[in-house]
């Protein structure tokens, strides 16, 4: 079982990790589903979170569109006085900045995103026009490219405590030439920093598996708990 380090003051952590009222809401990419975060789900709620595992449609709507119907649903399934911490991957990031562009969560924790294309990613904009991209990745993954269609570089700075994970390693050696070094084969590390973000770090992880390697949880635990990565 993955388990967040100890805080230095043991009373300290005792007190941050007893009796937790925190909800995570876990928010997958684009063309998976809730299982990709089975893992992390579990090792959350073994560490006193109470975790809402979220599934949508990526593949069918907007990112708008999404945003809205997919957090509205998560956070009403939360206590009116829990705080809300939200884990996401790839897209999912994105669906966070789109809902607190127009919507506020007066009790929101910290944010943890796993590979977002926070700027955009450049192998969207070389394989969008190639014939059955808009069919496999939807409307969405037609908004996540770098250019004016972008709905990553339209919403600005975070407001909002946000650390960001980035992968360094790649399964498909096709997609990284389409990418600046370094990347974990879908997005670059430079395009997963946002502007206001409190904290990142990178590790030798790939894209379409981080949110189940030990060390990537360890930090999600981390973050949640302290605020910051363990370094």
């Amino acid at each position: 079982m993955v388990t967040v380090p100890m805080h230095p003051d043991s009373q300290v952590f005792e007190n941050e990790t007893k009796n937790k009222k925190e909800y995570v809401i876990l928010l997958h990419g684009l063309a998976r589903t809730d299982r990709s975060f089975s893992k992390l789900a579990t090792t959350l709620t073994n560490n006193n979170y109470h975790t809402i595992n979220a599934s949508y449609p990526s593949t069918k709507h907007s990112i708008e569109k999404l945003a809205d119907d997919t957090i509205s649903m998560a956070i009403s399934q939360c206590p009116r006085d829990a705080k809300i911490n939200f884990v996401t991957h790839s897209m999912g990031g994105i669906l966070v900045r789109q809902y607190l562009s127009t919507n506020e969560i007066p009790s929101l924790g910290r944010v943890v995103m796993l590979g977002p294309p926070n700027k955009g990613s450049q192998v969207v904009d070389t394989l969008k026009d190639m014939p059955g991209f808009k069919l496999i990745n939807g409307p969405a993954g037609m908004q996540l490219g770098t250019d004016y269609l972008s709905v990553p570089n339209k919403l600005g700075a975070a407001n909002f405590d946000v650390g960001i994970i980035a992968g360094t390693r790649s399964i498909s050696l096709i997609l990284s030439t389409l990418l600046p070094s370094p990347n974990d084969g879908k997005v670059s590390v430079e395009n997963t920093k946002l502007e206001g973000m409190s904290d990142h770090i990178s590790l030798p992880v790939t894209h379409p598996f981080m949110m189940s390697n030990n060390e990537v949880i360890t930090q999600v635990l981390h973050y949640l708990t302290y605020g910051s990565f363990n370094r």
